[in-house]
């Protein structure tokens, strides 16, 4: 009985990915933890004139893709330094966007965004369809010599932190208020 308390408090404090053959499962699991500390596309500083390289889990993928969102609504699409233009807009709905690049004019919404990472999840069931439903996009300087799997943990390690420090806290208020009811007695 006591190798288990001390088996889940151990777990409290060594918060592990699960392991995945797929980015959209590594996100699927992700998403649900570190949905709270997202920002919102509505605050612009965090993603517009940023050079945000895209991560997916296609072992045939090796290009370097790049994804630049200006003010103005240009997009533009660098690969391997190759320059296109497309362009972006929001809608209506909240932290929607379309994205347009040649014939494509594509849905998303936002899956989560910080400083690092703008993840948006394309409308529809793509998983059906066979492709991918997220559309990742890490900040060139912290993701530039990641594989994708590394990236997952670094993306998970958001929650990791979070949750260590919460419990932490959690902790320290549990051994201060046993403190104050011991002095009181």
């Amino acid at each position: 009985m006591e190798n288990e308390g001390m088996e889940k408090y151990r777990r409290m404090f060594n918060v592990e990915l699960p392991s995945s053959d797929s980015m959209d499962d590594y996100l699927d699991f992700i998403l649900t933890k570190i949905r709270p500390m997202s920002e919102d596309l509505s605050e612009s500083h965090f993603w517009f004139n940023k050079r945000w390289m895209e991560i997916r889990d296609d072992l045939t993928f090796h290009e370097a893709v790049l994804h630049i969102f200006r003010e103005d609504g240009e997009y533009l699409i660098i690969v391997d330094g190759n320059i296109s233009k497309g362009v972006w807009r929001d809608i209506d709905a909240p932290n929607s966007i379309i994205l347009e690049h040649g014939a494509r004019h594509e849905l998303y919404d936002l899956a989560f965004m910080n400083d690092d990472f703008l993840i948006l999840k394309k409308h529809g069931d793509q998983k059906r369809k066979g492709n991918s439903k997220y559309f990742v996009l890490g900040r060139e300087s912290s993701v530039r010599n990641l594989e994708w799997r590394d990236a997952m943990e670094y993306l998970f390690n958001i929650y990791r932190n979070n949750s260590r420090w919460t419990t932490f806290l959690g902790l320290a208020i549990f051994l201060l208020a046993i403190i104050l009811v011991l002095s009181l007695i």
